[in-house]
């Protein structure tokens, strides 16, 4: 069975008053009936010899808000003089009330009974904020909440002490640098190269030094440094190049040109005309005399060929047959 929401119910003790139930169970807190007040105000009204029941002056109401305001807007100054911190919690404070009551259930306990009086409590918090700001304008400075006005150090008359000044560091450090060591190039004579050829030997190769100096740091920047050690730790390599000192060797004579071959043919008529130099017989088959032929003729060359090397004399195919 689900319970009924909350709200105000007639209080099931007195039938003349209402009590708030929260949706789960009775609370405390209790209003007068609409009812009974009606019935009450109507049996005061007939009852004999009554005199009438006197209007509410409404302007009591009005000072009553005008002093509301002018106390929330003190209050808000005063907690604004003495600490930012106070103030801005006390209307955090009413802010959130004022929201649970408008947004979840009044509050009979406070006085909040409505969602009304949430409204009038967001108005409360509004006014507290306004006094302290109108405060702190009337005060020349605005304190925040990380630098609080102490009135003590503002009244005092003591003379501010000189502050000593910090003395700047001084510190050292060591570091290395490394440095190239040039190679030297030198030539040396070799008697098996030509004269004024040369060539590369060996290769030339920096070393490399290692300098050490002592640094003087003022407030973390170098000011000065000074060399305390400088060493090779790679040697360098010398460039080696030969220069040839051999003397150019004596140019041969060029060989003599071999006799032409004449151009006569010999042996007359006899002869192939293919051929000249010496008498080819026309046959079916030539061979170079003292070759591995066997014929059945023969020439004793040389002999140049003119026209077509019908006898393939020619082995070699340079025009001289039989050489």
């Amino acid at each position: 069975m689900s319970q009924p929401p909350a709200a105000w119910h007639p209080d099931p003790e007195n039938p003349h008053q209402l009590r708030w139930w929260d949706g789960h169970r009775w609370t405390a807190s209790t209003a007068p009936s609409p009812a009974a007040v009606a019935t009450t105000q109507i049996a005061s009204a007939t009852a004999p010899g009554s005199a009438p029941a006197p209007a509410p002056a409404k302007h009591k109401t009005g000072w009553r808000t005008a002093g509301i305001i002018v106390a929330a807007l003190v209050v808000g100054g005063v907690l604004a003089r003495l600490s930012p911190i106070a103030i801005l919690l006390v209307a955090t404070a009413v802010v959130g009330i004022a929201l649970y009551v408008m947004i979840a259930r009044p509050l009979p306990v406070l006085g909040l009974r409505s969602r009304m009086s949430g409204v009038i409590a967001l108005g409360l918090a509004a006014l507290l904020v306004t006094g302290g700001g109108i405060s702190s304008a009337s005060s020349g400075t605005a304190p925040t909440a990380s630098e609080p006005q102490t009135f003590a150090a503002v009244r005092t008359s003591a003379p501010t002490p000189t502050p000593t000044p910090t003395p700047t560091p001084t510190t050292f450090e060591t570091a290395t640098e490394e440095v190239p060591v040039p190679f030297t190039a030198t030539t040396v004579d070799d008697p098996q190269l030509d004269q004024g050829a040369t060539a590369l030997v060996a290769a030339g190769v920096n070393g490399v030094k290692v300098i050490t100096y002592r640094l003087t740091l003022i407030d973390g920047v170098e000011v000065s440094r000074e060399v305390v050690s400088g060493a090779i730790s790679v040697q360098p390599v010398n460039e080696v190049t030969a220069i040839g000192s051999k003397a150019p060797a004596p140019v041969a004579a060029p060989a003599p040109a071999p006799a032409p071959v004449p151009l006569v043919q010999q042996g007359g008529g006899g002869c192939d005309s293919n051929y000249t130099g010496a008498c080819v017989p026309i046959s079916s088959d030539v061979d170079c005399a003292g070759g591995s032929g066997d014929g059945p003729g023969y020439v004793q060359g040389p002999v140049q060929v003119v026209g077509s090397d019908i006898y393939d004399l020619d082995r070699d195919g340079d025009g001289i047959a039989c050489d």
